[in-house]
């Protein structure tokens, strides 16, 4: 084998070691996708949330057991073992079943029902705002630590070019074609790099931390992350009208005054009559004089419908009644609070954007300008045009504009993120997660299905709206 081929061939290897290499740094690297999929999962803030929705869901079944029947069973034996002269003995036990169906509340229980579903509802979407939030700082905990970690590489290479240029700067002095003051120069900018990588590196290992508190995990090799241009509004103003849809705190609002509202008619109904049907069957017994308590059993059963018509309350209902009318009146004017606030965060995100476009484009254009004139004072300098002190500065500009290109890089993507969390749209599905995504209204559906329902509770359940506010 000639020397030729042998070393084509070593370079051959070398070549594909180093591809595979790479190739298997790339399927090791994590996405973005990866951290949101796991925050989503395994976030104690989301986790602690859900379960407090699941709660939130058990007040409509609360609420609907007033239209249910309640049925009881009660057992009593009464032994009397201290004669008197004028009360008789008595021995007696007896146990009854008793059954309560509410006919008609005067609309209460329905309107409980409807605040607890828009209670349900809110919560919801709080959980919706959450989870947002969550995944606002995942992407922040992210690209920051990407932000960090090229920050830390541009900060080596500086001090790698400037451990070179002191060399270069001392080797002249030797030979007097520089000065003491050159040397000193490049030894004061080769300590400021080592400053600048010391606080380079302390920044990425505060962002490690936070990613390890967003994402639940260190922080390893990060793969680019997606580009999110595609998913962002054209327009400002589409962009709040699409927040005006879809923010989830104005839609939290929103379901909290139909809740206030129903509230409302609740408090009226107390107002107004109640009736239920009420039936018993039970059986007693018992003696006087010291016999059995079980002797002479007798059966007695009762059937009715009883009525309750309110007369007088000491102004408490009609104080109950005003109570919920303003808190209603409240909820409402939250929800103009919201929607300003909101249109305030659109358009600071939208600002933040825009301006963080316009500045990678600038940044980008200075650092190629930069580039081009590091290499330029370099080659006026080999020549004796340019001093230590003009590649110096050079080299800084040059830094400085790549450092900035990162860090507009950074801000462009986390305003983009902040402007689709400002519109209710920054969800995992856009962002390929794999991983389950979590439906509060599956529980929702499951437990207002609960209870032991009976077949007549839709009738009582459509009488007992009648006349209320709730049967809108």
């Amino acid at each position: 084998m000639s020397g030729g081929f042998r070393k084509v061939c070593v370079a051959s290897c070398c070549s594909a070691g180093v591809l595979l290499g790479l190739a298997a740094s790339a399927a090791r690297a994590e996405t973005l996708a990866d951290a949101i999929g796991l925050a989503y999962q395994t976030n104690p803030r989301l986790q602690s949330q859900r379960a407090t929705q699941r709660a939130t869901d058990e007040t409509y079944v609360q609420a609907r057991s007033g239209l249910q029947p309640t049925v009881s069973l009660s057992a009593a034996a009464i032994h009397d073992d201290l004669p008197s002269p004028l009360i008789p003995q008595i021995n007696a036990s007896g146990v009854a079943l008793s059954v309560t169906q509410p006919l008609y509340s005067g609309g209460r229980v329905t309107s409980l029902m409807s605040a607890a579903s828009a209670g349900a509802a809110a919560g919801r979407e709080g959980l919706r705002g959450l989870e947002q939030n969550v995944l606002l700082d995942v992407i922040e905990a992210y690209v920051d630590v990407r932000r960090d970690l090229q920050s830390v590489a541009i900060a080596q290479e500086n001090e790698r070019v400037l451990q070179r240029q002191l060399a270069e700067a001392e080797a002249n002095f030797q030979v007097k074609t520089v000065t003491r003051t050159d040397v000193a120069q490049s030894t004061a900018r080769l300590a400021g790099a080592q400053a600048r990588l010391a606080l380079a590196q302390t920044q990425l290992e505060t962002s490690r931390a936070h990613y390890l508190t967003a994402v639940g995990r260190e922080a390893g090799d990060l793969a680019p992350e997606p580009p999110i241009g595609g998913l962002l509004p054209s327009t400002r103003d589409q962009a709040r009208e699409l927040a005006e849809r879809n923010n989830p705190i104005i839609r939290q609002l929103d379901y909290a005054e139909q809740g206030a509202a129903a509230q409302t008619d609740a408090a009226r109904a107390d107002a107004r009559p109640k009736v239920s049907l009420y039936a018993s069957v039970g059986y007693a017994g018992g003696s006087f004089h010291g016999g059995s308590p079980f002797a002479d059993y007798g059966r007695s059963t009762f059937v009715g419908a009883v009525a309750t018509v309110p007369l007088f309350s000491g102004g408490r209902t009609s104080s109950e009644v005003r109570q919920a009318t303003e808190r209603d009146n409240a909820a409402r004017i939250n929800i103009e609070v919201a929607r300003r606030q909101v249109a305030q965060a659109v358009s600071e995100a939208w600002s933040g954007l825009s301006g963080a476009r316009a500045r990678l484009v600038a940044d980008e254009q200075q650092a190629q300008a930069a580039a081009v004139a590091r290499d330029g004072v370099r080659h006026e300098a080999d020549v004796g045009v340019r001093t230590t002190l003009d590649v110096l500065n050079a080299e800084q500009e040059l830094r400085d504009a790549e450092l900035a290109v990162v860090s507009a890089r950074r801000d462009q993507y986390v305003a983009g993120a902040a402007l689709l969390a400002a519109m209710g749209a920054l969800t995992p599905a856009q962002f390929s997660v794999d991983a389950p995504l979590y439906d509060p209204k599956v529980n929702f559906e499951k437990v207002r299905k609960a209870g032991s329902g009976v077949p007549w509770e839709p009738a009582v359940e459509a009488l007992d709206r009648l006349g209320s506010g709730t049967a809108r």
